[in-house]
């Protein structure tokens, strides 16, 4: 049992550095496996996370973010509402300063109903191109990164809702023209751990 459980471990940290070393991934690119874990140093992976749902979100997240605070809301109600279409969203804290801790408190804070995984190495938000918080992803069935940014266009009184409208058109088995497929996130910068002498915060 001993020598299965630590050919497990060199599997998951094998995949977590071959990952690590893709090239990033764009839109309309196929999306490679990942996976992270949670608060209660749960894991998941993308397989299990999309597995019978329409479209994945994820939402990069920050316990210290103005900018992510306004969003609360919105993205409480973006859940709720896509919940009952069968979306999953997932947020990921890739901040080098947030502790286990501190993503409880504001998960808990604010009451987010969905995944909340730990980015610890930035692996995944380097993978994506993640660089502020909030910024959104949609995966599709299969697997597909559809669209990446802003949430929509405004941290006050949006006009624009580019995540939704995205969304609709995905879930209606609609097109996504190329001009929706990627806007300007607004929000804090992701704070990134230093690797290999360089440093990757934009």
């Amino acid at each position: 049992m001993r020598k299965f459980i630590t050919s497990f471990g060199l599997i998951f940290v094998l995949a977590a550095f071959s990952l690590a070393a893709e090239k990033p991934v764009k839109i309309d690119e196929k999306v490679e496996e990942w996976s992270l874990k949670d608060t209660k140093n749960k894991t998941h992976c993308l397989k299990t996370l999309s597995k019978e749902k329409k479209a994945v979100v994820l939402i990069f997240l920050a316990t210290q973010c103005p900018a992510m605070d306004e969003y609360v809301e919105r993205i409480n109600t973006l859940v709720k509402d896509y919940k009952k279409k069968n979306v999953q969203f997932v947020g990921i804290h890739s901040n080098k300063y947030e502790t286990v801790e501190k993503i409880k408190k504001y998960r808990e804070k604010h009451n987010f109903e969905f995944p909340i995984l730990k980015d610890p190495d930035n692996n995944i938000a380097d993978y994506f191109q993640a660089r502020r918080t909030p910024e959104v992803f949609l995966i599709d069935t299969e697997k597909m990164l559809r669209y990446r940014g802003a949430i929509d266009d405004s941290r006050n009184t949006p006009k624009t809702h580019y995540l939704k409208n995205v969304l609709d058109l995905l879930l209606d088995g609609k097109t996504i023209p190329d001009k929706q497929k990627k806007t300007r996130a607004i929000g804090c910068t992701i704070k990134r751990v230093r690797k290999a002498d360089l440093d990757r915060t934009p």
